[in-house]
């Protein structure tokens, strides 16, 4: 049997913001009180709860939450993490993948944190730009590697199906600190392995 988890909602925060939802129902133009749309106000707050529950997470902890000494001082990279992330701009999703890496300097942590962090701040309203800076910031401080690098690669639907209306457009962000600033051949190395 499959195990499907329940998100947990304020249920004050919901009902606020259904009203407003509601309101922006009826400013487009639509009968609120038709039979397709009368839960939707409720099923919206919920989703934007659901899509900016980054906000009540710490990137930061969640790594310290899973420290281990280890000398390992090679790269670790875990590439091609799942991105869902809501664009501040129009409030529509950009959605990628994400390749984190970093160097230990006496101390690794679990690999599902790395994953976590990328989670924790795309569930945000957010920049990719930003975003990209954020979660090398927050292995960065709470790991203190000898290097961090993220590349971010994202199709925002606020190009795809508004405005410029382009299908195709990825945008590709990065950001890196210690050794894969100041090492060509470490940050090249890097470059590499997230292509294949």
């Amino acid at each position: 049997m499959a195990y499907h988890k329940i998100e947990k909602y304020d249920e004050q925060t919901t009902e606020q913001i259904a009203v407003h939802v509601k309101e922006i129902l009826r400013l487009l133009g639509e009968d609120v009180d038709r039979e397709g749309l009368l839960k939707t106000p409720e099923r919206v707050a919920k989703s934007l709860q659901f899509l900016t529950k980054g906000y009540g997470e710490d990137g930061e902890m969640i790594i310290r939450s899973a420290i281990f000494d280890e000398q390992y001082q090679q790269m670790v990279l875990v590439k091609d993490i799942e991105l869902y992330s809501t664009c501040e701009h129009h409030m529509l999703p950009f959605i990628g993948k994400a390749h984190v890496a970093y160097i230990p300097n006496g101390k690794i942590t679990g690999l599902s944190k790395v994953a976590r962090v990328v989670e924790t701040y795309a569930r945000r309203l957010q920049v990719q730009e930003r975003l990209t800076v954020q979660i090398r910031d927050a292995i960065q401080e709470s790991l203190h590697p000898l290097g961090v690098a993220v590349v971010i690669e994202a199709m925002h639907t606020c190009m795809i199906v508004r405005g410029v209306e382009k299908s195709n457009a990825v945008t590709t962000t990065s950001a890196f600190s210690g050794a894969f600033l100041t090492s060509t051949r470490t940050r090249n190395e890097f470059l590499n392995l997230i292509k294949k």
